[in-house]
């Protein structure tokens, strides 16, 4: 746990470090994320999605699950990745976030990984500033560099606005 003084300054970060040690993995655009394991309250198929008129680029509109309105989040766009090409559908992450839903759109949902916090490293310098915004540090893996998103940052539209204004 040597790490986690050095985190400390971010919020959710420590968290994320110490008792994130299981993480359900996704990709999107080829890159794998993760988030914590108990954030997740389902995962979800391809499904019919409701255009949400005057809403943020992010939000890709709102839809039902067992009688509850979920907004879809469109990771993509919120990262700054480029439209998926093809037409394979992609598949919904739900989270809880504040007592709202919401599902986090991805390409694809792997694994759930239990990590060593000792393995935990902060955001490094060449990471996209978009990412920095989202990231509560990476995981160094075989072949594979593991993002760990922040919830909390993620759904927060106005973090990606105020980035772009500087």
């Amino acid at each position: 746990m040597s790490n986690l003084p050095a985190i400390a300054n971010k919020p959710g970060a420590v968290e994320a470090a110490a008792a994130g040690s299981d993480f359900v993995t996704m990709t999107v655009a080829d890159q794998l994320f993760g988030i914590p394991v108990l954030t997740v309250q389902d995962v979800l198929g391809p499904q019919r999605i409701t255009r949400v008129p005057l809403a943020p680029p992010e939000v890709a509109g709102a839809l039902n699950l067992r009688g509850r309105i979920v907004t879809a989040i469109d990771v993509r766009r919120r990262l700054g990745l480029p439209k998926r090409e093809g037409t394979a559908a992609g598949m919904n992450v739900v989270v809880d976030f504040k007592g709202e839903l919401y599902a986090l759109m991805v390409d694809n949902v792997g694994e759930v990984l239990s990590l060593s916090a000792d393995a935990y490293e902060r955001n490094p310098a060449t990471l996209d500033p978009r990412w920095r915004d989202v990231s509560a540090g990476i995981y160094r893996l075989k072949g594979k560099l593991l993002v760990v998103l922040e919830v909390a940052r993620l759904l927060d539209l106005k973090v990606k606005r105020g980035a772009e204004a500087a």
